[in-house]
């Protein structure tokens, strides 16, 4: 699950962008759980545990989210990467300076989720990194 796949996901939810603050909490944070009874039981355990009605969803809704084209097209972006084009993009990136990436890194954390989230977390007693950057994080992290 990407960056992008959570929040469509979010604004998808609240598409009237109120109640965002809600909207990211209840996704990122179901996303959360979701993903620690898979890792601790698999799909099975995170059926058992979720309402039936959820689970219903899952069985008669997922199919249609994860369409034929949407499979040929994550097969598309395999092969790019088992042969190389991502790689060779990557590396060209590079080369090139990284403008493209840099640019979009900073677009992106500029958007309204990054800041919302950035005041979620604020107020979380054991979060000891909210509010902070990311180089800030690494460098407190990795100098030790």
């Amino acid at each position: 699950c990407s960056p992008q796949h959570t929040q469509s996901a979010i604004f998808m939810c609240f598409p009237d962008n109120r109640n965002v603050e809600h909207a990211y909490f209840e996704c990122i944070h179901e996303m959360k759980l979701i993903v620690d009874l898979i890792y601790k039981g698999g799909f099975q355990m995170m059926r058992y545990s979720i309402s039936d009605t959820a689970e219903f969803g899952d069985y008669e809704v997922g199919k249609r989210l994860i369409t034929d084209e949407t499979k040929k097209e994550m097969k598309k972006v395999l092969g790019e990467i088992q042969d190389g084009t991502f790689a060779r993009n990557w590396i060209m990136e590079n080369k090139m300076g990284r403008s493209h990436f840099n640019a979009v890194r900073r677009i992106e954390s500029e958007q309204q989720l990054e800041q919302v989230g950035k005041e979620i977390r604020k107020l979380y007693a054991w979060n000891d990194d909210a509010g902070k950057s990311m180089d800030e994080i690494a460098d407190a992290k990795f100098s030790k």
